[in-house]
């Protein structure tokens, strides 16, 4: 089977699925390099947490790094000697700008876990805001650093954070194609199935415990589905044809797919367990790339039957379609916000594909990428980020973005290219 190339180029050629890859060794770690204003963001001080060196990971940096990534924060600098039992002078960090201050320290336990601590204060006011502690594994200080910043974010915006969550992506390293899944930063990367044959289409079930994807290990697009904590896997499609693009509705009982049983390519909706499949649009036009709205009332599709690929929507129940992008004659890969206010997707525009956004209450659309090789867009849990695969440099590399633009954050994989990201929802513990 010939390696296709991108979604975004090969969207109407779903007999050839897989991603284009170029030869590449292993992963490597990830930096954070913010380009945009974002207007006025929060500024906040994270002091080095005492007795750092006692953790494998640099707490603070951690932070510092999630919270500026958000796009609403940014860090002054913070000079050390100060811990979650310290009483902070507030005369000399207003004197440093900060409105926010985070101190703590790491203490090794007994049994081999560390006590992480830490407090927020209110330089503003002068106040104490939150204080707590957690005791977890080394291999789990990371994840104790994402929590503290997603428990900051929330105290000071009112909003969920997500920086605990997980991203799944796929990469190819020479000819080994890989599923992988890793912390919202893109660190902590593990591989949850490496293949010889591509692997696409990667998308988190509600429970955020299992994955579905396309896979191309029986010589034909399958769609699976594995259990993320154990490795579990089973086959959901494999009908006659093509079995492609799933997507889970909110409640995790059903997926929308693309399939070529019938002839042409169709949507289809199938029962998590595999019955039920039923065809939902009625068209002799290639529709794909389906996702729901977040109410489940929705589906939201590419489609040609206008001549050229557009997104549609019609009810989840099937019926009529409604055209929904109009701007130009080749847009592709919608997702909607958790709160249905706003759809991401890949527009074309004079041989670029660059991501756009658009007000679905207005149809207002606007691009807020300079980039020419955007694809496979997917929204944060919260809402407030997007994640998307881009090119920078002559790699593949994976992008956050505020909803403006205006805070771009590559999460660069220099290694290995890496495709098809989707963000996993709030479900990590």
């Amino acid at each position: 089977m010939p390696a296709s190339v991108s979604r975004r180029h090969g969207l109407l050629a779903l007999a050839a699925l897989g991603a284009s890859f170029g030869a590449t060794p292993a992963l490597a770690q990830v930096r954070i390099d913010i380009s945009g204003v974002g207007g006025t963001r929060v500024p906040v001080a994270i002091v080095d947490f005492g007795d750092q060196a006692k953790s494998p990971q640099p707490i603070a940096a951690i932070i510092r790094a999630d919270l500026e990534r958000s796009g609403l924060f940014r860090t002054v600098d913070a000079p050390g000697g100060l811990v979650e039992t310290s009483s902070p002078v507030y005369a000399d960090w207003r004197a440093r700008q900060a409105e926010a201050l985070v101190a703590g320290s790491v203490n090794r336990l007994a049994d081999g876990r560390l006590d992480i601590r830490f407090k927020l204060w209110d330089v503003v006011r002068g106040a104490e805001i939150i204080g707590q502690a957690q005791a977890v594994l080394p291999d789990d200080a990371r994840l104790a650093a994402h929590r503290i910043a997603d428990i900051v974010y929330e105290k000071l915006t009112g909003e969920k954070g997500v920086f605990a969550t997980r991203m799944a992506y796929v990469t190819k390293a020479g000819r080994r194609y890989s599923l992988v899944i890793a912390d919202a930063d893109g660190e902590s990367a593990k591989v949850a199935l490496a293949s010889p044959e591509p692997i696409i289409s990667p998308a988190w079930a509600p429970n955020g415990r299992e994955l579905a994807y396309v896979s191309f290990e029986s010589g034909k697009a399958t769609v699976r589905i594995q259990d993320v904590q154990t490795g579990g896997r089973r086959v959901l499609a494999d009908f006659k044809g093509t079995n492609s693009a799933p997507a889970w509705s909110p409640d995790g009982n059903q997926l929308v797919l693309s399939l070529s049983r019938d002839g042409g390519t169709q949507l289809f909706v199938i029962n998590r367990d595999g019955s039920g499949v039923r065809r939902i649009a009625q068209s002799s036009a290639i529709d794909t790339e389906a996702c729901y709205a977040p109410d489940g009332s929705k589906i939201y599709f590419v489609s040609d039957r206008g001549g050229g690929p557009q997104i549609y929507r019609m009810p989840a129940s099937g019926g009529t379609a409604e055209r929904v992008t109009f701007s130009g004659g080749y847009n592709i890969s919608p997702a909607i916000s958790p709160d249905g206010r706003t759809m991401a997707y890949i527009n074309r525009s004079g041989g670029a594909f660059r991501l756009s956004v658009m007000d679905l209450a207005t149809g207002q659309s606007q691009t807020i990428s300079e980039a020419n090789d955007d694809e496979s867009p997917a929204f944060a849990p919260n809402g407030k980020l997007i994640v998307y695969a881009s090119r920078a440099g002559g790699k593949e590399v994976l992008m956050t973005t505020t909803l403006d633009g205006k805070i771009k954050t590559p999460l660069l994989v220099t290694l290995a290219e890496v495709r098809e990201p989707h963000w996993g929802p709030f479900t990590r513990q």
